[in-house]
């Protein structure tokens, strides 16, 4: 069957609300407010849900893949943005390179857990 997917979105959530707003702002990423003490972030035709809620376990436990077209451009790009510098618990790693693409991993101040990478064809 096709499902004639358009999107798909996960909800996020995040310890200091405001906080993780400002660092998905200075990611690069555009904001839409909605209701409910939660925003919409995108980029392009893609995005996620970024909620004022915390639950440790959750938050902890979570990890999205971004796949991008060029994982040592982008790498480039988010050094230069210094987010480990301007955000106590963010973590940047260097990019790690496997038999089935290259990533990094980028920690948000709540500690979500993004793999950014590019798969090999």
């Amino acid at each position: 069957m096709n499902h004639n997917i358009k999107s798909i979105r996960t909800f996020i959530g995040a310890k200091d609300y405001n906080l993780s707003r400002q660092f998905y702002l200075d990611f690069g990423f555009e904001e839409i407010k909605i209701p409910f003490k939660m925003s919409y972030f995108k980029s392009g035709d893609f995005g996620f849900y970024l909620q004022d809620a915390y639950v440790k376990k959750w938050v902890d436990n979570l990890m999205l893949f971004l796949e991008v077209d060029n994982v040592e451009q982008h790498f480039i790009y988010t050094k230069k943005l210094n987010l480990d510098v301007k955000y106590k618990n963010v973590r940047i790693s260097e990019i790690h390179y496997n038999d089935w693409g290259n990533e990094y991993f980028i920690h948000d101040p709540s500690g979500v857990l993004w793999h950014i990478g590019t798969f090999n064809n």
